[in-house]
């Protein structure tokens, strides 16, 4: 994209802000950062540690979900006035390619479609070696805030 923004406005949002909104939350709690964002993308990470593994010492495929679906809503949620509307989430699904141990993952969300009432956004998540973890779609329904 040359130059252009997906994000409302056309305001990039502060990556230290997108973080602080999880802090008291799922997202704070097994310790979800955002780490950059793009005109059209966001990337957050998360370690993987006691808080993220499954009993048997691999990332639990929850964890990843629980990723997927906190970029994506973020990311979502950043392309509407909040002011007018909510984005809130219809459809998530996950294909879990490989195990992590330990270390950091990283989601790379980007937009499919950014239509009027409907979202539909890819969450890649790999490990610090850039092999793919698990793959991800998010499917948003934006809403009239006075719905939610």
């Amino acid at each position: 994209m040359s130059g252009a923004t997906i994000w409302h406005g056309g305001v990039t949002p502060e990556v230290a802000a997108l973080t602080e909104l999880g802090d008291q939350s799922m997202p704070g709690h097994i310790g979800i950062e955002f780490v950059e964002v793009g005109p059209d993308f966001m990337r957050a990470r998360m370690p993987v540690d006691r808080r993220t593994h499954q009993p048997f010492g691999r990332l639990h495929g929850g964890a990843s979900v629980a990723l997927a679906e906190t970029v994506g809503s973020v990311a979502a949620a950043s392309t509407i006035d909040p002011a007018r509307f909510a984005a809130v989430g219809m459809e998530i699904n996950a294909n879990h390619v490989r195990p992590a141990r330990d270390g950091w993952v990283f989601a790379t969300v980007r937009a499919e479609n950014l239509g009027r009432t409907t979202q539909i956004w890819s969450i890649r998540i790999e490990d610090e070696a850039g092999k793919l973890v698990c793959i991800s779609r998010l499917t948003v329904a934006v809403i009239e805030i006075d719905r939610k």
